[in-house]
């Protein structure tokens, strides 16, 4: 069989991902803090783009210029990858002919009526505190202060090291003395000092060991107080007081009395103090009922309104009087300005339309609360303002929501459904609440077992097994019957 080469003809559609194309894509998935940050760096960055002071300008005309200059609906190919607009027509068009002054300067203005963000308009007082003190830096500030021998206090140090967040030394003595360059006695002595600095607990080995210290700094001298945490303690975290009573030979109600008292001690020592900072949620999007009607309010506290600098428009409508290098990197910088100005105001008009269709399919959650919540998929919303369903999930990713029922993240929206025996399903999270109602008000002595729910709830019409129930339960960190039990 001979080999030959030949040449061939052939066409064919492919999707390409731009680098613009992508940044549009990531500025959809971006919060609203992330944005704010991200735009300030391209502030920086792009020469061409300048930050816009003064008064906002008229809704009805920033709306009309936007409808009339900003790009609504692209090709097929790049519709499934987000509906972002194709920088292909920005490359066709000379810049030189754009008409500057009549160019859409920001996304759309998108407030309701009545100033109904007066009261959001300061920081919390949280979010102007500064760090906290972490564990470590609390130990090592009372180590300065003890007096103790050279060798010891090098050896706390190595100690102090090895605490975790928690409080708890995750080191053997051993280790330490060989790292410290001591001898083991001197570590000891040295773990006696962290053991009494504050707080309380510090520099256990176990939980046995943090408990027992506690215990001693409070003079808690009862036997059975003692006992219950010097041997007992696995059988006291599974509560099971009648084997600990028979064990000790005490009344059930005695053991529950001194299981209070041990639940009275803090079990991490170092929970008060800094770890990872907090994270404070900043609404990306506010709805607000005004009479009947639900608003829609874009937070756009922070974020810079974007256009082109005068400066380096001269540049280019000079044409020859400027250097073909110069020319040519104004133009690319321009390009990627006006990139940039029209996919953050797609982001936000996609963003309100998701919203819109959310207040669409969920608006009794919006009147009522979370128990009239209803099933709803990703599918549903991205058929209803005609989107990709990936555009849907990218705008409803790390984004958070503030409603009349409290600040929900916008995935919160999105359900399974749980099958009644009669009339529409239920949303998930509708059945967690109720299974969160039932336990809290359940006989904290007598706690429903995950088969009662279940037959609770199917009374109530929902049909649930028992699997799901256990499933929802672990989902919202709530304990077994068994560990929520209470005696006396």
């Amino acid at each position: 069989m001979a080999i030959e080469l030949k040449q061939q003809l052939r066409l064919s559609q492919q999707l390409v991902m731009t680098p613009q194309l992508q940044q549009a894509i990531k500025l959809l998935q971006l919060s609203q803090i992330e944005l704010v940050d991200m735009v300030q760096q391209e502030l920086q960055e792009n020469p061409v783009l300048e930050e816009v002071d003064g008064a906002d300008e008229d809704r009805q005309a920033v709306e009309e210029r936007a409808e009339s200059e900003v790009p609504l609906e692209t090709e097929a190919a790049v519709a499934s990858l987000d509906d972002v607009p194709s920088p292909d027509n920005a490359e066709a068009q000379k810049l030189e002919d754009i008409d500057w002054q009549n160019y859409v300067d920001s996304h759309p203005q998108t407030a309701a009526p009545g100033g109904m963000r007066e009261e959001d308009e300061r920081r919390s007082l949280e979010a102007t505190h500064t760090r906290r003190e972490t564990l470590a830096e609390h130990l090592d500030w009372q180590l300065q202060l003890a007096d103790v021998p050279d060798a010891i206090r090098q050896a706390a140090g190595w100690i102090i090291g090895n605490v975790d967040e928690h409080g708890y030394l995750k080191s053997g003595l051993e280790e330490i003395a060989r790292q410290a360059g001591v001898q083991p006695d001197e570590v000891e002595k040295a773990l006696e000092v962290v053991q009494g600095f504050d707080p309380t607990g510090v520099g256990a080995r176990d939980l046995r060991e943090c408990l027992l210290l506690q215990l001693g700094a409070l003079q808690i001298d009862d036997p059975l107080v003692v006992a219950l945490v010097g041997e007992h303690l696995d059988a006291l975290q599974r509560r099971d007081f009648r084997g600990i009573a028979r064990a000790l030979a005490v009344t059930i109600e005695e053991v529950a009395a001194a299981a209070r008292v041990v639940g009275s001690l803090e079990p991490r020592p170092g929970r008060p103090f800094g770890g990872e900072e907090p994270v404070y949620i900043e609404p990306d999007i506010y709805v607000y009922k005004v009479g009947d009607d639900f608003h829609i309010v874009l937070n756009e506290d922070g974020l810079p309104k974007l256009r082109v600098s005068n400066l380096y428009r001269d540049v280019l409508q000079r044409g020859e009087g400027a250097a073909k290098e110069t020319r040519e990197y104004v133009r690319e910088k321009m390009r990627s300005a006006l990139w940039l100005i029209k996919s953050i105001h797609q982001r936000q008009r996609t963003i309100y339309k998701v919203m819109q269709s959310i207040i669409k399919y969920q608006r009794e959650f919006f009147e009522r609360g979370v128990a009239h919540l209803k099933p709803l998929n990703l599918r549903d919303v991205a058929e209803d303002i005609e989107m990709h369903e990936s555009t849907v999930s990218r705008v409803t990713t790390n984004k958070y929501v503030h409603t009349p029922q409290g600040i929900f993240e916008l995935k919160y929206f999105f359900n399974s459904s749980i099958n009644r025996f009669e009339g529409e399903a239920i949303a998930s999270e509708s059945v967690k609440q109720k299974i969160r109602k039932i336990i809290g008000n359940e006989d904290p002595r007598r706690p429903l077992s995950d088969q009662r729910i279940a037959e609770m709830l199917k009374a109530s019409n929902i049909d649930i097994a028992r699997r799901t129930v256990t499933k929802y339960r672990e989902a919202m960190n709530i304990l077994s019957s068994t560990k929520r039990r209470q005696i006396g």
